[in-house]
């Protein structure tokens, strides 16, 4: 260039994502949309401490604190700049806690967080490139690794500050007929933080529905598919099978539907894929329920679909504004 011309840089294109015309702006940052939903989780939360009390909260701190470290302790050790701050950190620590029971000791929780930062995050390079949930990598994790601890369940007694160590089975552990629903809709009955109050989780889904950060196809489909098929098994042996109702509202189906099968990295991007997310996760979910070693089958249902996102993805895309199909032949 002569000295009388400018010189002018173009940005590297390797670093421009550039979609499809026509393009649209939204003012929700990364940080906005986490604090969003870690707001939805609120009601859940308050619930699982009013239900296993200091316990509780224990559990959900020591959780979050550990995503948050790990994140921040990877990030130096790669010489990445800090990103706590973006808020995703925290959800993940809230809902790692939202996935232990009560009773967890402090160094499941310390796990739980370096499995799902570090394990089903960082190595895959940060927010957005992370295939799987974090959060159910280090659930399973924990699950395979210690499953004595992670499937005993404490006796939750609304307004008590402390548990008093006594175990309770699930209403999946239960026979059929044994359930109260009225004790799966407020949440006094045995199980995960976030697998009590069905109640709390319907409004925490509610607002994400509401802000539109979530695709509602999702929940309803993978509720719905579970609904239908475990409703058919109870009719045909309401001694064996528990009612449809039993099986939404308890275990983690309601959390992991609105919570985590939503998670906007590992679910599909298109309204058709969601569906089809939703129905693979519901189908998968019943048959492990039903027939499957393990009582609750939504984690694995959820990682398992999250593998095949990106197919999904690929076979309901639509066509881009303007598409004009090639001729036979041509290259």
């Amino acid at each position: 260039m002569s000295e009388e011309t400018p010189d002018i840089r173009m940005p590297d294109p390797s670093k421009l994502m550039v979609s499809n015309s026509p393009h649209m702006r939204d003012k929700p940052t990364i940080d906005k949309i986490m604090l969003t939903v870690v707001a939805a989780m609120l009601p859940a939360c308050i619930a699982a401490v009013l239900f296993f009390g200091l316990a509780a909260l224990k559990v959900l701190v020591i959780s979050t604190v550990s995503c948050i470290l790990a994140e921040e302790g990877w990030n130096k050790l790669m010489k990445r700049p800090s990103t706590w701050r973006d808020g995703s950190a925290i959800l993940s620590g809230i809902l790692l806690g939202m996935n232990l029971n009560a009773g967890s000791p402090w160094w499941i929780c310390v796990l739980g967080g370096l499995l799902a930062m570090i394990l089903g995050k960082q190595l895959y390079g940060g927010l957005g490139y992370n295939p799987f949930n974090p959060v159910l990598v280090a659930r399973v994790g924990l699950l395979i690794g210690f499953p004595g601890i992670m499937t005993t369940w404490h006796k939750p007694e609304l307004g008590r500050m402390v548990i008093d160590g006594v175990t309770a089975a699930t209403p999946l552990g239960l026979a059929p007929g044994e359930t109260v629903l009225q004790d799966m809709i407020l949440g006094n009955v045995g199980g995960c933080l976030g697998e009590t109050s069905a109640l709390a989780l319907l409004i925490g889904g509610g607002i994400l529905i509401w802000k539109k950060l979530i695709k509602w196809e999702v929940p309803l489909a993978f509720i719905g598919t579970v609904f239908v098929i475990t409703g058919m098994m109870h009719l045909v042996n309401p001694e064996q099978y528990h009612s449809p109702f039993v099986h939404i509202l308890s275990g983690g189906l309601l959390l992991g539907a609105f919570f985590m099968a939503t998670d906007m990295v590992t679910s599909p991007m298109t309204h058709k894929g969601a569906w089809i997310f939703g129905l693979g996760c519901g189908l998968i979910t019943s048959l492990i329920r039903l027939w499957g070693s393990y009582p609750e089958g939504v984690s694995f249902a959820i990682l398992f679909m999250n593998a095949l996102v990106p197919l999904i993805d690929r076979g309901t895309v639509r066509k881009p504004f303007g598409y004009v199909a090639p001729a036979k032949g041509e290259a």
